[in-house]
């Protein structure tokens, strides 16, 4: 969690933003979700993962009433934001 508070289209807008190039929100389509998983890990697994991202659209990742706050103290340091992460991930 960082100071953000994204959607999936926010996310995939800043990834776009980020490497010049289109990168869509492939949306909350669970069944297409897991076939895409089970393409390059075994099925039980892509099953599994499919669990988890049903569960992130049905209840999101919103933080609650000094989640932040919580998350600032225990590492003694400010949060990243979303850009600085996908900035290191991408090697830019």
């Amino acid at each position: 969690m960082g100071p953000d508070t994204l959607n999936g289209e926010e996310a995939a807008a800043a990834w776009q933003q980020l490497l010049g190039r289109p990168v869509i929100y492939g949306g909350d389509n669970p069944d297409a979700f897991e076939a895409n998983m089970a393409e390059f890990m075994p099925r039980w697994m892509a099953y599994e993962m499919r669990l988890m991202a049903e569960r992130y659209v049905s209840d999101g990742m919103i933080p609650q009433e000094g989640d932040r706050e919580r998350l600032v103290t225990l590492p003694g340091r400010p949060l990243h934001t979303y850009r600085d992460f996908i900035t290191v991930l991408a090697g830019e």
